[in-house]
């Protein structure tokens, strides 16, 4: 699911942690490719087995390939690489579209979804322009990096932890969203037992009993197959928007209800949150090195089919979720639909998904953290690739980390709030502003083209995006409106 689900980190050891978009797919979520020069040990990955891509359901598993391998090929196929590209994409902002298309009106609303899923692309193709220019297929963050901007890794990782630490948060929220309603629809609790009702509890117990402990784990191939359970949530969310739509005795909001047009200040505040539901960027790297063939061509066409699927089925979401219920939709679709056998099996796959997932974004978020922590020695030392965190400081960043998290999700309770806090900061600088940055600055010396000319245009609208609804979330964040 995405949401955005979706999570990677730019300068892990030695290689390329990547996430997803949500970031909630988990083989899709983090494949994880080595872009350690020869010139350092193995010893310095967190584990073995990590060198391993999670989508193995996508495609044939790969090795690990190295800068002094660089005749080494892929093996995935055009499908599993739109597979695991649209696994990242498809996250938790799908619950939250029919909410952004209400603040925006009907048209605006799909019109804004084509040009995130455009602009979204244009991201992807820089970044896959700026993969070519790496050795062999050990592209990553790290390896563009190096190319580029070295000095600035500490701002990369920085923007990777915000986007990973934000999608971990809109995670428990739904988790407490949903597990109160899942507990309504089938057990009926009486007066003595309506502590259940209490999203903080199950925020609680689910933070103790499965997504801590997973958190603590350095291996994350053991969640390979959370990819299935992304698809299967994916599809029955689509299914029961679809269902209640079309059915008879459900009626659709009355037309006084639909806006076709809606100007306002909400459309900045709303923008992230489509800027957020297209954020795959992070796993195009992965895509890049495990594909067989893995030309400009058929990298082009595997990020338009992608992009093409999410913004299909986002419109369809975002259109019969916004048209069912008109002014009155939530900023979690999913929590708008009364409560039924069909309804509360979705709610179930998506709360399995999202405690499956979250270390999915606590693992990138505290590499991440590390190596922002570890900035300053690192240089000091003379090396490029600082060393694995001791087991003590991986513990003390793991438990900061969920206690972060937790407090965060304990306090606030809108998931649309989060997304658009989340997409106006670090989506947007993984979607537009590096691609822009790395863009240009492989391309410094040629004249301008129509790509250069574009990418820098890609950047000046990711800072605006950035700077400008940053801001009126801020302060919509201080001053909420009146109901």
């Amino acid at each position: 699911m995405a949401t955005d689900r979706t999570p990677y980190n730019s300068y892990t050891e030695p290689g390329a942690y990547v996430e997803s978009g949500d970031s909630s797919r988990a083989p899709s979520v983090y494949s994880i490719t080595s872009s350690c020069p020869s010139s350092y040990p193995s010893s310095y990955a967190i584990a073995p087995d990590e060198s391993k891509p999670l989508l193995q359901s996508a495609g044939p598993a790969q090795e690990t390939h190295r800068n002094d391998n660089a005749n080494s090929s892929g093996t995935a196929s055009p499908i599993s690489s739109v597979i695991n590209l649209s696994n990242t994409i498809l996250g938790t902002g799908m619950l939250a579209m029919p909410g952004a298309v209400a603040s925006v009106g009907l048209i605006p609303g799909m019109l804004v979804i084509i040009f995130s899923g455009m602009t979204s692309a244009l991201g992807l193709y820089f970044l896959s322009k700026a993969a070519a220019r790496t050795e062999g297929r050990d592209a990553s963050f790290f390896a563009v990096a190096q190319l580029t901007w070295p000095s600035a890794a500490i701002f990369f990782d920085l923007a990777i932890a915000i986007k990973c630490f934000g999608v971990g948060i809109s995670y428990m929220l739904i988790v407490g969203d949903l597990m109160p309603q899942i507990v309504l629809s089938m057990f009926h609790p009486g007066e003595d037992l309506l502590f259940l009702l209490d999203r903080r509890l199950w925020i609680t117990v689910f933070m103790i009993t499965i997504a801590g402990p997973i958190s603590f784990s350095r291996k994350l191939d053991s969640l390979k197959y959370t990819s299935v359970v992304a698809l299967f949530a994916v599809a029955y969310l689509c299914m029961i928007v679809a269902w209640h739509f079309f059915a008879p005795n459900f009626p659709t909001a009355p037309s006084s209800d639909i806006e076709l047009v809606h100007f306002s200040t909400k459309f900045f505040t709303s923008l992230p949150v489509f800027v957020f539901a297209f954020t795959c960027h992070q796993n195009i790297f992965s895509v890049y090195n495990e594909q067989k063939d893995n030309s400009q061509k058929k990298i082009n066409s595997v990020i338009g089919t992608s992009i093409g699927i999410a913004m299909v089925l986002y419109e369809g979401i975002a259109v019969m979720g916004y048209l069912s219920f008109g002014k009155a939709v939530t900023g979690n679709i999913i929590l708008a639909y009364p409560a039924s056998l069909f309804v509360t099996g979705g709610r179930i796959a998506i709360v399995i998904l999202v405690l499956l997932s979250y270390p999915l974004q606590c693992h990138p978020c505290r590499a991440s953290l590390d190596k922002v922590m570890s900035a300053h020695s690192t240089r000091a030392s003379g090396n490029k690739v600082p060393p694995p965190p001791s087991t003590l400081k991986f513990i003390s960043l793991t438990i900061g980390i969920l206690i972060a998290t937790y407090i965060v999700a304990m306090t606030m309770t809108k998931l649309d709030l989060v997304l658009a806090f989340v997409g106006s900061t670090g989506s947007t600088a993984i979607s537009f502003i590096l691609p822009s940055l790395f863009y240009l600055k492989l391309h410094q010396d040629q004249p301008w083209t129509t790509s250069k000319v574009v990418a820098a245009l890609l950047g000046v609208y990711g800072v605006c995006v950035m700077v400008v609804c940053l801001t009126f979330n801020i302060m919509h964040a201080a001053n909420p409106p009146a109901h």
